[in-house]
């Protein structure tokens, strides 16, 4: 297997901007619950404008029922290439759905991940490319695209850095978010989830006032980061 545990997959932010950190490895590892489709040490990013909202307005749909995807900050925005590789994976067309910030229309909805779960990886990880790193080992997935948004193509070679396709509410998603993870293997159903880090960031804690230069490193749960 590549990259062991110990020596962490060293990758780039897949975006600009301000976005903040849920499901930290650093909170807990396996960092969603489980070990299953790879996830061990995958990472959330939502994003936030800058005074740290998903979202320019809130309403009665806030706090009683779901709201447009395209209400969010996140939505539409470009995803980026975190390495640099071989496109091994492309799955699109699962659609964008409403967003749940509310308790009430969280409920039913997390009780139908099982349901979720029997439909494939597609269900579950919304739209998502997996690019397969130059050595033959790691592999690398952003999650949750954007429905008709993704621009490569399975065996297309890409560059760290280039536009993959846009943030989107696909998959098992509450609101719009980029879901990113490394494994050992282009199967997510029988890989096992590799560790990974963020070449350079700024990160600004979640008690925090200013943004604190990070090299090489994992994020803290509900902190905000932006690329250099």
């Amino acid at each position: 297997m590549a990259n062991p545990p110990d020596k962490p997959l060293a990758v780039s932010l897949p975006f600009t901007g301000k976005w903040k950190v849920q499901n930290s490895p650093l909170r807990r590892v396996p960092s969603h619950g489980t070990h299953l489709l790879a996830t061990t040490y995958a990472i959330d990013f939502v994003g936030v404008d800058d005074a740290g909202r998903t979202a320019p307005t809130v309403s009665w749909r806030t706090a009683l029922s779901t709201e447009p995807p395209e209400l969010f900050f996140a939505f539409g925005r470009p995803i980026l290439a975190p390495v640099s590789g071989k496109v091994v994976t492309v799955h699109d067309g699962e659609t964008d759905h409403e967003a749940r910030r509310s308790q009430l229309a969280l409920v039913p909805y997390m009780l139908g991940q099982q349901g979720r779960l029997r439909q494939g990886a597609g269900a579950i990880a919304g739209n998502y490319v997996l690019i397969a790193m130059p050595d033959g080992g790691a592999v690398v997935g952003v999650m949750h695209l954007r429905s008709g948004s993704i621009r490569v193509s399975t065996g297309q070679h890409v560059q760290e850095g280039q536009h993959l396709g846009d943030c989107g509410n696909s998959g098992n998603s509450t609101q719009p978010h980029v879901h990113v993870q490394a494994m050992d293997g282009p199967d997510p159903w029988t890989a096992r989830g590799l560790p990974l880090v963020f070449r350079s960031f700024g990160e600004k804690p979640a008690r925090g006032s200013t943004f604190l230069r990070r090299e090489n490193a994992l994020p803290q749960e509900a902190s905000t980061v932006e690329a250099p």
